[in-house]
């Protein structure tokens, strides 16, 4: 974990201290965002009246949603786990000679996740997601801040971020902008506002959440003073404060964009869709040259009406021409090239989703998988600084709201399953078929040792049902043989008393 921070200097000094560092990556992200989606990263000085530029070229933009939604899809399936709880490994060794305790233990952390994913769907956090994401592909930072009520999200102009050599980090400052009608009212009364400051009047809130070595502390303070009643503690791995990084530079602060990387070719293309669309339009404006010595008459041109005769020559008018045919298509085939590397990076020339269908296990595999291929290494870095703690916060709050089994620390642990395997327990399930294929071409004695009830549990758990209303357990089974068995010596016993009965009948013969 990352060494201790002490807060030596005051929430706005250090945000202040630290934004100097800051700045070159806020610079690079307005840049990014110009060729992509202006409204996405503004500026600090920028209001909801501000009028944006609109690019020449829509690669950018196109590339950021599908990009995002790609990840977004691979990342936090719609109604699929995109984790699942797991025992500590002492735990798991104690319980796994019990006969069926550890599949029992399994369905009920699989009862916990599903409580935990019916949260997750409920909470509109899906929405504040996708757009950290995005700023993630456009800007290579984001913070989110978790609540029961939703959560929040701070762009990169709004936080700063220090962390250790290992990467780990120590200090979050984030600033809020608040005016005096929306400030809470403890806030409002430490702020300390003149009587005539109006409704309007703007006020910077800082909070400040540092590592002390134990624990996370977090306080606010405005105007360089900490206000009272602020101060909370979190233990370690249960910070509701997320800082994301997209890519990992050792020895930076922040991260790197995706679209910075490819910032050469959008700003090449941009120009050359400029310069194509300028181009058109001269092109497309329609202007005559007439011949002032020629005999036919401008003035009878005009007035004649369709399919009418007007004498004349016609060398006497022609239209002014660029003559600029294989100029432009120079800068076409160019564009058309930088076009298509950049289709290929934002994986805008894939599709797999059929149109008007749901999105099927195998689509998502085969996202995940291509997301794997093109960018690499970000999975890691995404399961680590985003995935992972927000399973553990929200697992945290979810037990102190007594919506989950109040556990103890270190008992159940979350484990995120990345890249293929981000289909949760669908792996799961292929594995089971995998394991229970080898046993058949075994033959009969191995497959007479398989306890079958806990292998439908299991395919159950694999597939997200909850096979307890499905399949009979084990006292059902055996009541349901014994009875089947009595039924069938009942039945037998009647045919006999029958048969016995029928011989009866018959009449000796000689």
């Amino acid at each position: 974990m990352a060494a201790k921070a002490t807060p030596q200097e005051g929430a706005e000094t250090t945000y202040k201290r630290l934004e100097n560092d800051r700045n070159p990556y806020t610079k690079r992200a307005e840049d990014c965002a110009v060729l992509t989606i202006p409204s996405l990263f503004p500026k600090d000085s920028d209001t909801g009246s501000t009028n944006y530029t609109t690019p020449y070229q829509s690669v950018g933009a196109r590339g950021v949603n599908n990009l995002a939604s790609k990840l977004m899809l691979a990342m936090f399936p719609p109604n699929e786990a995109f984790f699942r709880y797991q025992m500590a490994q002492e735990q798991e060794a104690q319980v796994a000679s019990g006969d069926g305790a550890k599949t029992k233990i399994d369905e009920d952390l699989a009862a916990m996740e599903k409580v935990v994913l019916k949260f997750f769907e409920g909470s509109g956090h899906r929405v504040t997601l996708f757009e950290g994401i995005k700023q993630l592909v456009d800007a290579g930072n984001v913070l989110f801040y978790w609540t029961l009520e939703g959560l929040k999200l701070y762009r990169l102009n709004r936080y700063v971020v220090e962390r250790d050599g290992m990467g780990n980090v120590l200090t979050i400052v984030a600033r809020d902008r608040y005016s005096k009608a929306s400030l809470p009212p403890e806030l409002l009364k430490a702020s300390k506002l003149d009587d005539d400051a109006t409704s309007a009047t703007p006020v910077d809130v800082y909070t400040h959440v540092y590592w002390d070595g134990e624990n996370w502390q977090s306080y606010q303070e405005i105007g360089g003073e900490a206000v009272a009643g602020t101060e909370s503690t979190y233990p370690k791995g249960k910070s509701p404060w997320i800082p994301v990084r997209l890519s990992k530079i050792d020895g930076e602060h922040y991260g790197r964009s995706f679209v910075e990387e490819y910032y050469g070719d959008l700003l090449s293309l941009e120009n050359l869709s400029k310069s194509i669309v300028q181009m058109a339009m001269i092109a497309s404006k329609v202007v005559w040259l007439v011949n002032p010595n020629g005999i036919t008459q401008v003035r009878r041109l005009n007035k004649a009406t369709n399919g009418s005769y007007v004498a004349g020559r016609e060398e006497d008018i022609k239209p002014v021409q660029l003559q600029k045919f294989n100029d432009m298509q120079v800068a076409k085939g160019t564009a058309d090239g930088i076009e298509a590397r950049l289709s290929y990076a934002f994986m805008l020339n894939s599709a797999v989703q059929r149109s008007g269908e749901r999105v099927t296990a195998e689509e998502i595999r085969y996202v995940a998988r291509e997301l794997e291929d093109t960018l690499g290494g970000v999975y890691s870095i995404l399961t680590q600084e985003l995935q992972l703690p927000y399973i553990r916060v929200t697992t945290a709050n979810l037990m102190t709201s007594k919506a989950l089994p109040d556990l103890p620390d270190g008992l159940v642990e979350p484990t995120v399953i990345t890249g293929v395997d981000a289909l949760g327990r669908g792996y799961d399930l292929n594995k089971l078929v995998q394991f229970i294929q080898t046993l058949e071409s075994l033959g009969e004695v191995a497959w007479s040792r398989l306890k079958i009830g806990n292998v439908i549990s299991r395919i159950g758990m694999s597939l997200g049902l909850d096979v307890s209303e499905l399949v009979m357990s084990d006292e059902e089974f055996a009541a349901a043989q014994q009875a089947q068995q009595a039924a069938a010596a009942t039945g037998q016993a009647a045919e006999q008393a029958v048969t016995q009965a029928a011989q009866q009948q018959i009449p000796q013969t000689a």
